[in-house]
């Protein structure tokens, strides 16, 4: 497919020039002639690259605007911005905005192709990259003999087709994305985005923000996460972490079908499925009132809970089996064997299935002749090294109860706050504790802040 280039010029000479120099270079091109044209063109469908002038009709500062616009729907677009009254300053401003290049009028043909030849390799492989990315996750299924997993790949199936709200539940690691991942790709909205906002890792104020997107002051409007998944799939992942203020917002999102941005005046319209995943008890969460039970019922149409893997032990040498053969296959390697599962059998998996892959991944750059002493050596490494990470009460049965009260608490506490980023905040709601107290207790057991 022909890449597409729009070009925003007030002049009509100009844009004739541009026009014809980039049919014959052999891209395909789109036109606007002041503002109004050009925001009606990106909102109907983003080019692939934009050449925008500063000066359009409405505003020395057009050009900046409409490249702010499509920055906000996808900061990846390679946008050339051209002037016939350039200076440093209106340069820099352009480049700290997100250009790609800055060109003075008039301007050399060959240096303007050259231009668009190096936005167009740089959207292209950025694309690629994406492209590649999303190859290796979908090239992972949802693998297991287990009842519980053999009764998520028949509700996959079931609920694909329908356009119902998800809840998936299980431990952090378990496979809820992919499970989503794959709702997506077999629903009649494959072909539109699948977005996800992760709610444990947004500070506070970008909730709203990262939601329902922003109108700003200057005229532009940055675009939640509502509005780019419009015909696809919008998982929240880690619902729960949600501020109760805007869980109401959502609610009425799932009600009426429509929200507002932030500083807006109208009602947006959403086509959108949405599915919501946590890892934690959601009774509890809602008990204790950090989740409203209205917004519950309303996500949770259907449930999807994923067991920890050291529930369904009989998955491991599947999932064994299956992730040595794809990894081996993208790293280009012989696939090997472990003949041994004892050790992988007896472990607690706290990192559930993504542990266990990224075991198998380490085995694969590691080990390159299937050398099964080597492989179990470095098993025994790995596991031993999650395990001393993980708290063992049995470390302290020989101290005084005073000693290993601290010791669990600086380890669950410093576990915690590994968990949230170093997030204080977040934390101390975790852990049902004032902001300030947590404060204090991490100074008496000295523990020093993470990062």
């Amino acid at each position: 497919m022909s890449t597409e280039i729009l070009i925003i010029d007030d002049n009509t000479e100009i844009r004739t020039i541009l026009e014809e120099i980039l049919i014959d270079t052999g891209y395909k091109t789109r036109l606007a002639a002041n503002y109004n044209q050009a925001l009606t063109e990106i909102d109907k469908k983003l080019p692939d690259v934009a050449i925008i002038d500063v000066k359009l009709d409405k505003s020395d500062n057009d050009g900046i605007e409409l490249l702010n616009h499509i920055k906000n729907k996808d900061k990846d677009i390679p946008v050339i911005i051209i002037s016939g009254h350039a200076n440093i300053e209106m340069a820099i401003k352009s480049l700290k905005s997100g250009a790609f290049e800055f060109i003075q009028k008039p301007f050399d043909k060959e240096r303007l192709v050259n231009f668009v030849n190096r936005a167009v390799e740089n959207i292209n492989l950025k694309n690629e990259n994406k492209s590649l990315r999303s190859k290796l996750f979908h090239s992972f299924d949802l693998v297991g003999k287990s009842q519980n997993v053999q009764s998520i790949k028949d509700q996959i199936n079931k609920l694909a087709i329908s356009d119902s709200r998800i809840f998936i539940t299980g431990p952090t690691g378990s496979g809820k994305e992919l499970i989503a991942r794959k709702i997506h790709k077999k629903s009649k909205r494959y072909n539109g985005p699948f977005v996800i906002i992760n709610g444990a890792l947004l500070d506070v104020k970008k909730y709203e923000e990262e939601l329902f997107g922003e109108e700003k002051k200057d005229g532009s409007i940055l675009y939640g996460a509502l509005e780019k998944a419009s015909g696809g799939f919008l998982l929240i992942d880690e619902v729960t972490e949600i501020p109760l203020e805007t869980q109401s917002k959502i609610l009425r999102v799932v009600i009426d079908q429509k929200f507002k941005r932030i500083n807006g005046n109208h009602d947006i319209k959403t086509d959108v499925r949405i599915l919501c995943s946590t890892s934690k008890e959601i009774q509890r969460e809602i008990d204790q009132g950090h989740f409203r039970e209205d917004l519950y019922h309303r996500l949770n149409v259907f449930n999807i809970n994923i067991e920890p893997l050291s529930k369904r032990l009989e998955d491991i040498p599947v999932l064994v089996e299956y992730f040595s053969k794809e990894i081996c296959k993208n790293y280009n390697r012989k696939e090997f064997i472990i003949n041994d599962h004892n050790y992988l059998l007896n472990y607690n998996w706290p990192g559930n299935v993504r542990e266990l892959r990224n075991l198998i991944e380490r085995i694969a750059i590691l080990d390159t002749n299937n050398d099964q002493i080597k492989i179990l050596d470095i098993i025994k490494e790995s596991l031993s090294k999650s395990s001393q990470e993980v708290f063992s009460i049995s470390d302290n049965l020989s101290v005084p109860l005073r000693e290993a009260r601290e010791n669990f608490e600086k380890e669950y506490l410093t576990t915690q706050l590994k968990k949230f980023g170093g997030n204080i905040s977040k934390t101390a709601k975790f852990v049902g504790m004032e902001r300030s107290a947590l404060h204090r207790k991490l100074k008496l057991l000295g523990v020093s802040d993470i990062n």
